[in-house]
């Protein structure tokens, strides 16, 4: 079955924009913010859809507001403190309500001053966690009776599902995105939690959710991306430009997302920059656009997206990170942990900042609070590459092979496709002995395209310890090949020594001698080269003297019975 259908280009534009209206108040109601904001961003890139203001009017009709009629004054109160961030107010409040608006308002409260408190309580990322899902557990026990008692509806089995995540009751949480997007389609909060908790296609296949809708569409490019299918998500969010939101910033900042994972670098910069003129204040996915400057040591633009992010919000976890980047790139490492930590603050699921911070404590040296700064990535998302393979990086130094082989097994499972994840993987083999499977792995980056240029000379070394000579002698004189453009390096050096022995062995003198010749240019090899150049000149020399013996005319010997052999008598006639 396949997963991509393209739904949206069979939806009416007018009902899309219809029922994202309708969406949008319904979040609104109910506090989720951020849902609200993706609703009110796609609305706004199909500005020149224009709709009849009695079908705005039914969208958006103020009879919803009857639906809690009784317990409006309870609502507003409670919703001005929530809004306020005074969760525990917002919770006493409607303590009592029986709507489902206000019902969700109040659990939902419950949840955010529960996680509030959680963040207030954790003094620093060394200090070991205090058990802080006591609020889960209570919530847990209330959403699952009322959802046995029928009285949840689709945002309460939505706040249910993400309440059963963070207990790691990973397949029930699935479950419950499942039915809350059955229930309501425009759920994209669920929608989004839903691509992050699914583990692979074959498990999407077994939910039973609205594929003919047209989120569905939005859902499963989300869903490549988390995936790592960088590709098909690519094509997916591609779509979506081309036919309906070609204005939407939300779906150009997923392309420029799929790019950046595809290290289309240049694609995903310009991305990024069409972005920031669309919406110069615009915040989100910000981080992302820092680690691409990063990647291209672009100093200046980086120091100048720095200062732009903290005119506008320094206290937003984008902007930390940014930063952050900033100084890790000036290898400011200290400063750059400070203001990782001061994102993780303001938002402890800030995934980006969890995952860059064990980078720089391994800058630092600092490789316990390398590993725990991972493991928190993972926590966060487990789907997350970089932790894992962070971690096999950390425990490789810690000369941990097994532990490290697990972790790069696990960034391998997630990137397939990635030449690094292979490399690292073969690394990890190699280092255990395992030089077959170390063999497999390096094949396999190579056939990847091998981004970093390793395998092919890993590859050709190993076949030198596996004494499979004129495999190796093909390695190196390709890796020799495909390199000779660039910056000589030491793995040239061991290349022309190795492929000098062999064929001087082979008395292929031509090839033996250039091979040597060109190890005297390395520092490494050099003496050897010397040595090897002395050995090939010897060679030639008796070669050349057996040459010249050979040429000399030698008398004619007769042997003592000649005559007897040239006798008539010893001839032999056959008839």
């Amino acid at each position: 079955m396949e997963l991509h259908r393209n739904v949206v280009s069979s939806y009416c534009i007018e009902k899309i924009k219809g029922e994202l209206y309708r969406a949008n108040l319904q979040c609104s109601l109910r506090g989720l913010k951020k849902t609200a904001k993706w609703h009110a961003e796609l609305i706004y890139a199909l500005d020149q859809v224009q709709l009849p203001g009695v079908t705005v009017y039914e969208n958006i009709n103020p009879s919803l507001y009857t639906e809690f009629y009784d317990e409006y004054d309870k609502y507003i109160i409670a919703k001005s403190y929530f809004d306020c961030e005074e969760y525990s107010r917002a919770a006493y409040f409607t303590s009592t309500c029986k709507s489902h608006i206000v019902k969700f308002l109040h659990y939902y409260s419950i949840y955010l001053a529960g996680e509030k408190k959680k963040v207030d309580d954790e003094i620093s990322i060394s200090t070991p966690e205090l058990n802080c899902d006591v609020h889960l557990k209570s919530l847990y026990v209330d959403l699952t009776k009322e959802c046995k008692e029928n009285k949840l509806d689709s945002f309460g089995l939505y706040l249910l599902g993400v309440v059963l995540k963070k207990l790691e009751k990973q397949t029930e949480a699935m479950e419950k995105f499942a039915e809350c997007v059955s229930g309501d389609p425009l759920n994209w909060g669920a929608w989004l939690e839903l691509s992050k908790i699914v583990p692979n296609r074959q498990a999407l296949r077994s939910l039973s959710i609205p594929r003919t809708h047209w989120m569905y569409d939005i859902f499963i490019a989300q869903f490549y991306l988390e995936l790592q299918h960088s590709e098909q998500a690519l094509e997916c969010f591609q779509l979506l430009l081309n036919n309906y939101f070609k204005n939407s910033t939300s779906i150009l900042a997923k392309k420029a997302l799929a790019h950046h994972n595809l290290r289309d670098v240049d694609l995903a910069i310009a991305a990024y920059n069409k972005l920031q003129q669309m919406d110069p204040f615009r915040l989100d996915n910000m981080d992302t656009y820092s680690n691409l400057l990063y990647i291209r040591e672009l100093k200046p633009e980086l120091a100048q997206l720095a200062h732009h992010c903290a005119e506008i919000d320094r206290y937003r976890v984008e902007t930390c990170c940014v930063i952050g980047n900033y100084y890790s790139l000036h290898n400011q490492h200290d400063k750059a942990v400070m203001y990782f930590q001061r994102a993780i603050k303001l938002d402890p699921n800030y995934l980006s900042a969890w995952t860059l911070m064990g980078h720089e404590f391994m800058e630092l040296k600092s490789t316990s609070a390398a590993i725990l700064a991972y493991r928190k990535a993972i926590d966060v998302n487990k789907k997350d590459y970089r932790a894992w393979y962070g971690l096999g990086q950390t425990y490789e130094i810690l000369k941990m092979p097994f532990y490290s082989l697990y972790y790069y097994r696990q960034a391998h499972l997630l990137r397939p496709n990635d030449s690094r994840m292979a490399v690292a993987l073969g690394e990890a083999y190699d280092y255990l002995g395992r030089l077959h499977e170390a063999k497999r792995c390096y094949w396999k980056a190579r056939s990847l395209g091998d981004i970093e240029g390793l395998a092919l000379i890993k590859l050709a070394r190993l076949y030198e310890r596996l004494n499979e000579h004129m495999q190796a002698a093909g390695a190196y004189t390709t890796y020799i090949n495909e390199t000779k453009e660039q910056l000589l390096s030491d793995g040239h050096g061991q290349a022309y020594k190795f492929l000098a022995n062999y064929h001087l062995k082979r008395e292929n003198l031509e090839e033996a001698f250039d091979a040597a010749q060109k190890c005297i240019e390395f520092v490494d090899v050099k003496e050897e080269g010397k040595a090897l150049l002395r050995q090939i000149s010897d060679l030639r020399g008796k070669k050349s003297e057996q040459v010249s013996k050979e040429s000399q005319p030698t008398p004619l010997q007769l042997e003592d019975n000649a005559e007897e052999l040239c006798s008539p008598m010893s001839l032999t006639f056959t008839y």
